[in-house]
């Protein structure tokens, strides 16, 4: 007997759940799949980027402002869970805020794990999407420990010895990194560049992006939810701006270029059926018939 199918994806501030995989929640939702956000921080020391936006109010009242564009992106994106694993943001290093004792980054590591195995074992998804470990192009100290946690989380939630009082053992099945993959960021650069647009992503390449390697193992046709991931974007309003360079390159041009999201298979207990060297298009491969693990 096979349990119903279900996507945990990890994030470590509201919007990240709009800009890193939405469209592929959206597109597993409307096929039926229970997907649920573990959203690690209120994204409390983020900096205002919409100018319509920044007024004296919603500077003073931004945790809950945040909380409220989560909730509309949650919405947008069709998640069926919000979790809030309840830290407050770590702000960049050498902030006051990073010297919090209330931030992720400083969480105690079994204390935060604890509670990111006790929503998996509430949940029991079969995939669990999290964060790689990009030290080097983004290392912001929440993408970090998510990224940790999430790791030793998906280990220790199948592990009777593990957490004991956090509910009944489920083991994950599969472990996926999020990411922007080189061909992502070079397609629609060159969009930009085509419709006479300065391109945001000039500054990833003078960060020696294009110097990474890729390892993408799967990528996943969202095609037909790009609108989607533009409504979740847009909900953060703070974040944001509707007529800012992000915004400009249309839907339709996105899925001319470039209608993938895309992944790196970083665990996985069962047999995916992909033979070696081919690019999975589905999260879920190998778990459709069976929920089974190899032994």
């Amino acid at each position: 007997m096979t349990e119903p199918l279900c996507l945990l994806t990890v994030h470590a501030h509201p919007d990240d759940e709009a800009s890193k995989g939405a469209a592929t929640v959206a597109k597993y939702t409307a096929e039926g799949v229970r997907s649920v956000l573990v959203c690690c921080t209120g994204g409390e020391a983020g900096d205002i980027l919409n100018p319509a936006v920044d007024t004296p109010e919603v500077r003073e009242n931004l945790a809950v402002v945040r909380m409220r564009e989560l909730n509309a992106s949650v919405a947008a994106i069709g998640y069926s869970q919000l979790y809030l694993l309840g830290y407050h943001d770590s702000g960049m290093p050498d902030t006051e805020t990073n010297r919090r004792p209330d931030n992720f980054a400083n969480a105690p590591m079994d204390e935060a794990v604890g509670r990111l195995v006790t929503i998996i074992r509430e949940e029991r998804p079969q995939v669990v999407v999290t964060y790689g470990d990009d030290r080097k192009f983004y290392p912001h100290p929440d993408h970090i420990r998510v990224h940790e946690i999430s790791v030793v989380a998906f280990d220790a939630a199948g592990d009777p010895e593990r957490f004991p009082d956090a509910g009944e053992p489920w083991q994950p099945a599969k472990m996926y990194y999020t990411g922007f993959s080189i061909a992502r960021v070079k397609a629609l650069h060159e969009a930009y560049l085509q419709r006479g647009e300065e391109s945001p992503y000039a500054s990833w390449f003078e960060r020696g992006f294009e110097e990474r390697a890729d390892r993408f193992t799967t990528m996943v046709d969202v095609s037909d939810f790009l609108h989607k991931r533009r409504e979740a974007l847009l909900a953060h309003r703070t974040q944001v701006d509707p007529n800012g360079f992000w915004m400009r390159l249309p839907d339709d041009v996105v899925r001319q270029v470039f209608p993938w999201e895309e992944y790196v298979l970083a665990r996985s207990l069962v047999d995916t059926g992909v033979a070696e060297g081919d690019v999975e298009d589905d999260l879920f491969a190998g778990l459709r018939a069976s929920t089974s693990a190899k032994r």
